[in-house]
């Protein structure tokens, strides 16, 4: 069976298609009309299939926004409006990632802190956060290793910029969104000035078509939570955040191209390096590493020499980025094609371009499993960059 949601969300369905019935939808791209699409399928699966059975699917698929249509792009216009008219973005993932109420919040980071032994955040004043976005559950402890060192360098920033991984984004993507992100603490302030700047440096037809992304992308809102315990701990009203979403640099890894190359990241990125060449600037990448094993459809397990080998892979990846060396970062993930997924990819690469050759150091790196067998894992790390 093959299940189709939308991750825009903007229909609750979920619809189930056998096996057999899936082979319709590659025919349902808009250059098919429907005798053409009765005839391949029945071509595809060896019989005739009739007319009232496609129209049936496709009706379907319309109800359930699922095609690229008039009906879902004014779903899409709807549900935008009502998200931009919203006070903030609420947080999607409270109550069901990680505690509402602020005591038992508080309680969690605590007992990962505890786990982490973490110190009292003081001493670091540099200018880049490389944090996990995995759940908490399992990475909870390297949130807490890098989170609680950046007290000092939060308690003076007056920005700070998430770039978060955009896993419903396009090929280079750069999302932006006006609306302040909420978290059980509050409202974290948004840059509205830097925003349209911003938008207008990338145009903003790019910067804000798949604004919707934000709603339920948990790469920014979990380490915006953790952002926000820690101004909770120091007692401090937090600065603006600014929430960027990035989407996949593999399109560049296959056509040989390069980021460097890309006028619209190149004008993100400089409008960008002005506020922090002006202000006192925190950047956080929200990364988490190799994605491997069978639940990524890898063909073998990880057993320990696998582990080994990835941990060698990861520390190489893991010293471009403590170099500062954005160009031997890409390097690294394009020669081998890619072959971890990489899921921070565009976001670690487009903070080593911002600070431009900050050094770095490894503050905490972790395995966590992706099954229940721990066949298959999640690499993580937390970095600081002065």
């Amino acid at each position: 069976m093959w299940l189709l949601r939308d991750p825009l969300g903007l229909r609750r369905e979920q619809l189930v298609f056998p096996a057999a019935l899936a082979q319709m939808l590659p025919l349902l791209d808009g250059s098919h009309d429907l005798d053409a699409i009765q005839v391949a399928f029945s071509q595809l699966v060896g019989e005739w299939v009739p007319r009232d059975v496609l129209v049936e699917t496709i009706d379907r698929l319309d109800e359930a926004c699922l095609l690229e249509n008039e009906r879902s792009q004014a779903a899409l216009q709807e549900q935008l409006a009502r998200y931009r008219a919203a006070p903030f973005r609420p947080p999607s993932l409270a109550g069901i990632g990680y505690p509402e109420a602020v005591d038992d919040l508080v309680a969690l980071f605590a007992s990962y802190e505890a786990q982490a032994g973490s110190g009292n955040g003081q001493g670091w004043r540099g200018r880049g956060i490389i944090s996990p976005h995995i759940d908490y559950q399992r990475g909870g402890p390297v949130y807490a290793s890098v989170w609680s060192r950046s007290h000092d360098a939060l308690a003076g920033a007056d920005l700070v910029v998430i770039l978060g991984t955009d896993h419903n984004g396009g090929a280079g993507t750069i999302t932006l969104t006006a609306q302040p992100y909420a978290t059980p603490f509050g409202v974290l302030p948004s840059p509205g000035d830097l925003v349209d700047r911003l938008a207008r440096a990338i145009g903003p037809g790019e910067a804000f078509a798949l604004e919707l992304n934000h709603r339920q992308e948990h790469s920014v809102e979990l380490p915006a939570v953790w952002l926000h315990y820690v101004y909770y701990r120091l007692g401090q009203a937090p600065p603006p955040v600014l929430p960027v979403l990035a989407g996949s640099f593999h399109h560049f890894v296959g056509n040989g191209h390069h980021p460097a190359g890309d006028i619209r990241l190149n004008r993100f990125v400089e409008t960008l390096r002005d506020e922090l060449a002006s202000r006192r600037v925190v950047v956080v990448a929200s990364v988490d590493l190799a994605h491997v094993g069978p639940s990524f459809g890898d063909p073998f397990v990880m057993d320990s020499a696998r582990r080994e080998a990835l941990r060698q892979s990861d520390r190489r990846l893991i010293a471009a980025i403590q170099a500062g060396d954005h160009a031997r970062f890409y390097d690294e993930i394009a020669t081998v094609g890619d072959r971890h997924r990489i899921c921070g990819f565009s976001s670690i690469y487009l903070l080593l371009r911002l600070l431009d050759g900050a050094q770095g150091t490894t503050i905490a790196y972790d395995h966590c499993p992706a099954d229940e067998e721990e066949n298959s894992l999640v690499s993580i790390c937390g970095l600081l960059l002065d």
